[in-house]
């Protein structure tokens, strides 16, 4: 093999290892609809924690909930939902590709729900799925493909 098709085959496995992982920006899905409802950005702190911001909505402006979490019950009741932290606390599992730990609110209902977060399908793609007690609802994100850089 050339040198040349090596390191091209050595920075797309990077690039496919370097998706395996829930940071980044995701689009969710409406469950109703399947269509797009809303932009996540997750972030990890210092120590490895995950924290998720609704960075915009993705529905048209007639078809959006209320702009305030007025259905919220902690620190976030009656916050804008736009910069709103709905994931915290979760943690990488050791010798998986999995983070649990934490919770993630439904600012459309202020339900909390513990949380698991599994990148899946080589990242394209966040398996986020919520518990209380032993029932879950499971929803599929999709990455927010990066920005190509321009001059």
């Amino acid at each position: 093999m050339k040198k040349s098709g090596l390191l091209a085959l050595l920075v797309l496995s990077l690039n496919s290892w370097a998706q395996m992982t829930p940071v980044g920006s995701w689009h969710t899905v409406d469950d109703e609809t399947g269509k797009p409802s809303a932009e996540i950005r997750i972030t990890s702190k210092g120590n490895g924690e995950l924290v998720g911001v609704v960075i915009k909505s993705l529905m048209p402006p007639n078809e959006r909930d209320e702009e305030l979490c007025s259905k919220c019950t902690d620190d976030r009741k009656d916050k804008s939902k736009i910069g709103m932290e709905i994931i915290r606390g979760a943690m990488q599992t050791a010798g998986s590709q999995q983070w649990e730990g934490g919770n993630i609110l439904d600012p459309n209902n202020g339900k909390i729900y513990r949380l698991r977060l599994m990148p899946i399908e080589g990242g394209a793609k966040l398996q986020v799925r919520g518990y209380i007690g032993p029932f879950y609802r499971t929803q599929t994100w999709n990455r927010v493909s990066p920005t190509p850089l321009t001059n």
